[in-house]
């Protein structure tokens, strides 16, 4: 593809994004510290990334002018509610019984949460009907993670091993969020310690799909499943998920939300449970833009518990940056943007490529087949979406353009080199894996594989991942400013941001469900994510539409699936699966 030509951008702000003004020589450093920590098992003072200065940061507020297009409080995006209850129209304790309500009529089907604290959380919003505003926050109900630590709150990343975990004080991102004045509404189910999508310790598939919440089969998308649905079926505000391997970005795009994996140390990690020590990432999971850089603004900041947040450049007005900016009768880019466009992007793949990582011998070849067409079908049609979310990206102003990729950039992002992240995994695990490795159920394949990774392997791969993000911050960047994505993986393997968002719906199921597209960007790059996103979404409407209500489930009472039958996940299927 050529260049193509350039938009109209119009002025640009004084202050840069904080992506072009920040040292990527000395984050290259950084991470390659980080990774000898995890190696040694020791804390290592690390360089600072210097970047320029930021005005003086602003109080708790939202955007204005702000207009609401819904009518139910629950169908509201966080920004909305948040300027309703910033204006005394609706009380804290009046919208998280709007939640609970729809929580006990649709959970039953779509099986987002493992715990709802409820009298905490009525007890919390009462407290807040009568106290000062303290922002966007304020009395928002929220979603988390069961792998975040909650005070007083079970928390057992679905797992045997934290079964009957109450941990004695809150994860540093959700001691932020609840700062702000968020109320806990319940703990999302999720992939046995983030390693897929959600199914119990042993591997029943339990969140289905919003979207298609008949048919199991549908992906809801791992880890953060139950985070993804409870946001998209309209079950809470917002929610938070950790991502290592496309936990965050995979469940957005799977059910039509703005998901934001931020650059690594941007969110403290500290009360999280771990997963891969230079390769996990909190962040939030939203509506929209706008939502998802209030919830980032919270999260973010160092933290003297996490030493991978400290000597970072400031946490810069995310906010602000997921403002429209007008222009005309529509909205501009806020930065003059090049985006770039990788080889094979905008083309379906040769019949053989992509598809199911594992399939089963056993497997009938009439079902086989048939899942061949719903792929190649989801695949014309995304590309297809593709294709009209960059024209929509050049009429709000960026230049699109076909960019190189490094050299062996197959190689240096294939499983050989992704998966020297499995001894990270094991290691604060070693005491479970002698005790019963039962207690690992469905999930316990990685960990054996982590601990028979040599140490060479390890080295080499660590080594690997250092080249790899030298020559993406020098040679894809050296291109343009954002690059397109269809994987997670390489820039979860570099420790930088992405950003997923939804650009049209597809019927190869025979009904609608979400595409979405995917941003890569530089270091602290989420500011300049946010905000194309943001302009993407003033001009276009995907991000409002939301899946229909659930039937109830037969019989009532505890979850259930409909339709097609949900086959119980092995060890292939968690192995195939992002973390």
């Amino acid at each position: 593809m050529s260049e193509r030509r350039r938009g109209r951008v119009g002025a640009a702000p004084d202050a840069p994004p904080q992506d072009r003004v920040v040292d990527r020589r000395a984050f290259l450093e950084r991470m390659g510290l980080l990774g000898a920590a995890a190696a040694a098992g020791v804390t290592i003072d690390v360089p600072p990334v210097k970047a320029a200065p930021l005005p003086a940061p602003r109080g708790p507020r939202l955007p204005e002018p702000l207009g609401i297009q819904a009518t139910e409080p629950w169908e509201m995006t966080l920004a909305e509610l948040a300027s309703l209850i910033r204006d005394g129209r609706l009380r804290p304790s009046e919208l998280l019984a709007y939640y609970l309500r729809r929580v006990d009529a649709h959970d039953g089907v779509l099986r987002a949460f493992n715990t709802i604290p409820r009298d905490q959380a009525l007890s919390e919003a009462r407290a807040l009907d009568a106290a000062s505003w303290r922002g966007p926050l304020h009395g928002i109900p929220l979603a988390i993670k069961d792998n975040y630590y909650t005070a007083g709150v079970l928390t057992t990343a679905n797992s045997h091993i934290f079964a009957d975990f109450v941990p004695d004080y809150d994860a540093t991102a959700w001691a932020r969020l609840r700062a702000g004045g968020a109320v806990l509404l319940g703990k999302t189910q999720m992939g046995p310690l983030a390693t897929s999508r959600a199914t119990t310790p042993d591997g029943e598939p339990t969140t289905v799909n919003a979207w298609s919440p008949d048919d199991a089969t549908v992906d809801p998308g791992g880890s953060s499943s139950g985070s993804a649905t409870a946001v998209a079926a309209r079950l809470a505000a917002s929610s938070t998920g950790t991502q290592t391997g496309g936990s965050i970005t995979n469940p957005s795009g799977r059910q039509g939300l703005t998901g934001i994996k931020p650059t690594m140390g941007r969110v403290s990690l500290h009360g999280i449970i771990p997963l891969t020590y230079t390769r996990d990432h909190p962040g939030p999971l939203a509506r929209d833009a706008r939502d998802a850089a209030i919830m980032l603004q919270a999260m973010a900041g160092p933290d003297p518990a996490d030493p991978r947040t400290l000597g970072l450049p400031p946490v810069p007005d995310f906010v602000e940056a997921a403002t429209p900016v007008p222009n005309g009768n529509g909205v501009r880019l806020r930065w003059p943007t090049t985006v770039g466009v990788t080889p094979g992007f905008l083309s379906v793949p040769e019949e053989g490529e992509g598809g199911p990582a594992f399939r089963r011998a056993e497997e009938d070849p009439a079902e086989r087949e048939r899942r061949a067409r719903i792929a190649r079908a989801r695949q014309e049609a995304e590309v297809e979406l593709r294709r009209e979310m960059l024209t929509t990206f050049e009429h709000l102003g960026a230049r699109v353009v076909e960019i190189d990729m490094p050299p062996e950039w197959e190689l240096l992002t294939s499983g050989d080199f992704n998966n020297v992240r499995l001894p990270e995994r094991a290691e604060p695990f070693l005491r479970y894996l002698r005790q019963d490795v039962r207690l690992f159920g469905v999930s316990l394949s990685p960990w054996i594989n982590g601990l028979l990774l040599s140490g060479p392997e390890y080295l080499r791969g660590q080594r690997a991942k250092m080249l790899l993000l030298e020559r993406v911050l020098t040679g894809v960047f050296g291109q343009c400013d954002v690059v397109v994505q269809t994987s997670p993986i390489p820039f979860d393997m570099i420790g930088l941001p992405l950003i997923a968002f939804p650009i049209g719906f597809e019927q190869s199921r025979g009904s609608d469900l979400p595409v979405a597209g995917m941003f890569g960007g530089l270091p602290f790059g989420e500011e300049r994510l946010l905000s194309l996103v943001a302009a993407y979404q003033a001009a276009t409407g995907w991000h409002r539409r939301r899946p229909a209500d659930p039937l109830p489930a037969a019989g009532g009472g505890d979850a259930q699936v409909r339709g097609r039958s949900a086959p119980r996940m092995d060890v292939l299927d968690v192995l195939a699966e992002c973390e």
